[in-house]
């Protein structure tokens, strides 16, 4: 019943109420970059989803059998980076050879992962949190649901915006920072909830 409570906890967490690009800041270029149509958003939401549930899988065995076992800590960015840039790699290779309407799709969205802080923040963040095997997992797959639906939700409100009158100055980039800034803002009401 502990571990149950732990997972909810860390999913409400990871979605709402410490989400990566509302809360803690990460991930904002594809954020602002690939948010001004759903479709796309949902994609890169999606593809971000499926590499920062793969990489904290991953970097959780190299930090604990590979770098913890060799004295090797203080690399753990430089480790993490390569790991997830080889991911991304590596998926991008495989959606190519065995998926090619999935890989045209998804586009420069692939390549846009790799420098996605969000990814790597999610790693750090498993390691120093302390979380096990199974918190990790699930502290990278709701952390790409909460980045999916905060781009989700940006994008949809800008699509809107894209209909609406407003003065000149504040059209485009403007716009979308103030509406992004009221979304965070929005967010910070989850602060309050609690798991028992």
């Amino acid at each position: 019943m502990e571990m149950l409570t732990s997972i909810f906890a860390i999913s409400l967490g990871a979605i709402l109420t410490n989400n990566f690009v509302l809360s803690q800041f990460l991930g904002i270029c594809p954020f602002m970059g690939v948010s001004k149509k759903i479709d796309t958003a949902v994609g890169m939401g999606a593809a971000v989803t499926f590499v920062m549930g793969l990489a904290s899988l991953v970097t959780y065995f190299i930090q604990h059998l590979i770098l913890e076992n060799l004295g090797l800590e203080y690399m753990q960015t430089v480790a993490f980076i390569l790991v997830i840039a080889s991911l991304v790699q590596f998926i991008e290779m495989f959606l190519q050879k065995a998926m090619p309407a999935l890989y045209t799709s998804l586009g420069v969205f692939l390549p846009l992962i790799t420098t996605n802080c969000a990814v790597l923040g999610v790693s750090i963040n498993s390691v120093s949190y302390g979380y096990n095997l199974l918190e990790t997992v699930v502290y990278g797959v709701t952390g790409g649901l909460g980045f999916m639906l905060a781009i989700v939700l940006f994008a949809s409100i800008r699509e809107r915006l894209e209909f609406s009158e407003c003065p000149k100055c504040f059209e485009g980039v403007p716009l979308a920072m103030v509406t992004a800034g009221l979304m965070a803002l929005a967010f910070m009401g989850f602060s309050g909830l609690q798991v028992w």
